[in-house]
């Protein structure tokens, strides 16, 4: 049977892009279909608007911190409007950039929602239908507002974040995971009002319990006002503002309420079922280990499978099915031990095993050091740092490291090759410390605090 395309791919984000244009440089016929801004979540609504807002937000208490060391620093006001403008051209110049590198091998574009009609066959909005031999979906998340919540439509999500007109004066963040925590922080340091509610018993859920505490502690010294075992009964209009009564009985009025109590997968209405695709409890589309669907023709990569939901490993997967139906060499995505980091302020970059998961399978040693850095001590500046490497006693190996200081999204990348690559706790031991860094005592930490 000819088909239109060798691929097809449905989604323009990390993932499909990688996968798109990869395939096209092995010289298969690729299209691809996007039905809002080519780049995706990371790009144009997530991780890079928000760690350009998390720079921006990180100035006012630098302004601070030079005013201690000696400069006569003006205080300044945060201009939203001028950020924001320079913020979406940003973006415009990343998406461009998208485009141009699907276009130069020649992948067709197609600017519009795209849905299966059957294993191999597309339907774009337009009416517009093309068969393809491969179809790849890399649909991604969204964000959700539950909506069991009277007057839930009220409520922003992060998408509405970078959107906004005007920065608010006070504002409600609900949720405990690293989105909420990440934009509890940037909002706090533009000088917003931030109170964040989480119904649970400490941010950050499935994190190491003793960065959430350290984390939570530093969020509140800095000004944000969280409340946990706490979540929003109701939400009303009133005025200009939102008025929000909570569980606990509390009530108060904000200028916004953003929801970032979870993302689900963007995999809703694009015909998946009915041609044949399982898909899972939450919506997930269920893959084998080579991101192959329950149909032989369909893969599927990135958050819309629901298994490492991080923009490198989209972009992993998307790049491991290129290799294994285009280029013959079976290749599975490798989801060991993922560096990651939450850009609070500071951040926290951890890779492997918490120390709750890991004394539940193995003896372990757990090495930790929280401590006021150089920079800090100087100025009288009560923020800590904390590094913490968890060994397997029996192995010697890193099974997990955490880091929460400034950089230490820069760092974690680095520790991360240390401990993929299986490193033990003499192998940090016995690297020199670079000396005077906050970081060398990773290298420095001799006696375990706790054993499990």
């Amino acid at each position: 049977m000819a088909f239109d395309y060798d691929l097809f791919v449905i989604g323009g984000g990390s993932g499909g892009v990688r996968a798109g244009r990869v395939a096209a440089e092995t010289g298969a016929k690729v299209a691809l279909a996007e039905e809002y801004r080519m780049g995706g979540t990371c790009v144009i609504r997530g991780c890079v608007p928000k760690k350009l807002m998390v720079f921006a937000s990180g100035y006012s208490g630098a302004m601070q911190d030079a005013h201690e060391y000696g400069w006569s620093v003006k205080a300044g006001v945060f201009d939203w409007s001028k950020f924001r403008t320079r913020l979406h051209g940003e973006l415009d110049r990343l998406e461009n950039i998208y485009r141009t590198n699907l276009a130069r091998p020649g992948v067709d574009i197609y600017d519009q929602r795209a849905v299966l009609q059957d294993a191999h066959t597309v339907q774009l909005a337009d009416g517009q239908t093309f068969t393809a031999k491969h179809i790849l979906v890399a649909t991604g998340g969204y964000p959700f507002v539950p909506d069991t919540v009277p007057g839930h439509e009220l409520a922003w999500t992060s998408n509405d974040v970078f959107l906004m007109e005007d920065l608010p004066k006070k504002v409600l963040i609900v949720g405990g995971g690293y989105i909420a925590c990440e934009f509890a922080c940037i909002l706090n340091g533009l000088g917003v009002g931030v109170t964040q509610y989480y119904r649970g018993a400490q941010v950050l859920r499935g994190f190491d319990d003793e960065a959430r505490g350290h984390i939570a502690e530093m969020m509140m010294r800095q000004g944000v006002e969280l409340h946990v075992g706490t979540d929003v009964e109701r939400l009303e209009k009133r005025g200009a503002g939102i008025w929000v009564k909570a569980t606990d009985g509390r009530e108060a009025e904000f200028d916004a309420v953003i929801y970032a109590t979870g993302r689900k997968p963007n995999s809703a209405g694009l015909g998946l079922e009915e041609a044949g695709v399982k898909l899972g409890r939450f919506g997930q589309i269920e893959v084998d280990d080579y991101s192959q669907t329950s149909v032989p023709s369909i893969f599927a990569v990135g958050d819309v499978t629901d298994r490492v939901n991080l923009t490198p490993v989209a972009i992993r997967e998307g790049a491991a099915f290129v290799e294994t139906v285009f280029k013959g060499n079976p290749t599975k995505p490798d989801h060991s031990l993922i560096p990651s980091a939450v850009f609070t302020q500071p951040e926290y970059g951890s890779v492997g095993m918490t120390e709750e998961a890991a004394r539940d399978e193995r003896p372990i040693e757990v090495y930790s050091a929280a401590f006021r850095p150089m920079q800090n001590s100087f100025i009288g500046k009560d923020e800590r740092v904390l590094f913490k490497l968890i060994v397997c006693t029996q192995t010697r190996k890193i099974i997990g490291a955490h880091i929460i200081a400034p950089g230490a999204g820069e760092m974690i990348q680095m520790v991360g090759i240390a401990v993929k690559m299986g490193a033990t706790k003499e192998d940090f031991d016995q690297t020199v410390a670079v000396h005077p860094t906050m970081s060398e005592e990773i290298v420095l930490m001799k006696a375990p605090v706790r054993t499990a």
